[in-house]
């Protein structure tokens, strides 16, 4: 039996394994995740480790990085590896709003929204509706693959329970940490998109993976999980890449009651696009990957300490606000697109997404060329998806009363610079709702209001799933809207 010696700060820890297998399996065995954006492919190098010993040939890559993979490198024998000891803590927003109480409602109850990028979990007094506690973390399911196509292949491969684990013990953890001492929950409910109810549940995700895509479970009802001794409530999900996060989405916009015509947009690694006019809903979701994130990017993180979050132009000149204040680490999401837009400003950047060199942001982090076409194929998804939902319902921009935009990632992003870049129509910019955490807060409704869960399936069954795969309209849109620059 061989061991393996992992190194973090001041900290020793000797393991022992059989075989020859990936440095990242012993390492995730043991509770280090590491993050692969890539899907564990070997090519974004963010589980870079310093590692020694009887190890697997160095890849190209590793060997350009002068640095070991920790999903590519094989332990073949006795060996040893050094991690970083830095601990980040990411920055989520926290929306303690009072939900309206029903009547004779009583107890305490928690909404979660399990989502691609976060978790998030609040708990509420049922008869007050008021928000009594709450905690939020990056979803550990991340040091698997970053997007959810990554984690379905994933668990057809064998780490079905591994990604069920993760995420329920986090679960767990989070309504333990957000419960006040003596209170008991007496109800749940928990949101998000099709994938991540899928893996929470155990289901097999192998009909989410290839066409036609039916997803064989959409939810909609309450089920016994094995961890928790209350019926927990799924919300129902429209479609196989149209989840229950969304449904909630547009319950808590209210925007299915209004006489209106209105759009909602929820712009992560998956995109989702809702448009209601006059009583039909149409939804969609675009794969716009992880840039959006801060993933995939070079110099690219989460919303941590020192993480760029806005880029700016001022007199001429470039300049950038980190979070924390600290001195600067990396980019998150919404710098990567102000970065964007600044480099478009300067003309550092052509509309084609051209770069002559990396653009320096601050210290030793830039922009660089692949950033900039990983943005320009992800808001031209998005974009396009956008324009398909219009010309599909005969709509156009100026028709639209009210812009939602709801996600975590839209909480910080710049509406001037998504605009400029060509990502969300400029025009609506002045009729823009940031919703925030909209998912959540739809969740947090079905637990005081008796009619949220009827409306809830009400939203999921009438809607119209534009699917955008093979369709022509959006393959016309995608072309066009690859260039950048506002309105194109």
């Amino acid at each position: 039996m061989a061991k393996l010696t992992i190194c973090r700060g001041g900290y020793e820890r000797t393991v022992f394994f059989d075989g020859t297998p990936l440095l990242d399996d012993i390492l995730t065995r043991e509770g280090f995740l590491t993050p692969h954006p890539c899907g564990g492919k070997g090519k974004c190098g963010k589980c870079a480790v310093i590692a020694e010993g009887a190890l697997s040939a160095p890849t190209e890559t590793e060997r350009a990085r002068s640095l070991r993979l920790s999903c590519m490198t094989r332990l073949l024998g006795d060996a040893r590896v050094i991690l970083s000891d830095e601990v980040s803590t990411m920055h989520i927003e926290s929306d303690d709003a009072t939900l309206s109480p029903a009547a004779h409602a009583v107890g305490y109850g928690a909404a979660a929204d399990i989502g691609t990028t976060t978790l998030a979990v609040k708990v509420y007094d049922l008869q007050s509706g008021e928000c009594v506690g709450s905690a939020s973390t990056p979803n550990p399911q991340a040091s698997v693959a970053a997007d959810v196509i990554g984690r379905i292949e994933a668990a057809m491969n064998g780490k079905a329970e591994f990604l069920r684990a993760l995420i329920t013990d986090t679960l767990r953890d989070l309504l333990e940490r957000a419960t006040p001492t003596g209170i008991r929950l007496t109800a749940l409910t928990v949101t998000g998109n099709t994938t991540m109810l899928y893996l929470l549940c155990g289901y097999d995700p192998t009909p989410l993976s290839r066409a036609p895509f039916v997803a064989d479970h959409l939810f909609g009802g309450e089920l016994a999980l094995p961890w928790s001794d209350i019926p927990v409530y799924l919300p129902p999900c429209m479609n196989a890449f149209v989840g229950a996060d969304i449904t909630c989405a547009v319950l808590a916009a209210g925007m299915c009651e209004r006489d209106e015509i209105s759009l909602l947009c929820d712009i992560g690694t998956n995109g989702e696009l809702a448009l209601w006019k006059n009583g039909t809903l149409y939804v969609t979701s675009t794969a716009a990957g992880p840039a959006f994130e801060g993933a995939g990017i070079v110099c690219g993180c989460g919303s941590i300490d020192g993480a760029i979050d806005r880029v700016w132009v001022e007199d001429g000149a470039l300049r950038i606000h980190t979070l924390g204040d600290q001195s600067p680490v990396g980019l998150c999401g919404s710098g990567v697109i102000d970065a964007v837009a600044a480099g478009l400003e300067t003309e550092a950047i052509d509309e084609s997404g051209a770069m002559d060199e990396p653009l320096i942001l601050g210290g030793d982090i830039a922009l660089h060329p692949k950033d900039v076409r990983a943005v320009q194929l992800a808001k031209a998804a998005v974009a396009a998806g956008i324009d398909t939902l219009l010309e599909l319902s005969h709509t156009t921009p100026r028709e639209i009363q009210t812009m939602y935009i709801a996600g975590g990632f839209g909480t910080h992003l710049s509406l001037e610079s998504a605009a400029a870049i060509g990502l969300l129509p400029g025009e609506l910019c002045d009729r823009a709702i940031i919703l925030g955490n909209a998912a959540l807060r739809g969740a947090a409704l079905s637990l005081t209001d008796p009619a949220a869960r009827k409306k809830l399936g009400t939203i999921a069954t009438r809607a119209i799933h534009v699917n955008l795969g093979g369709d022509s309209r959006f393959s016309a849109h995608y072309i066009d809207r690859m260039i950048f620059g506002e309105d194109i």
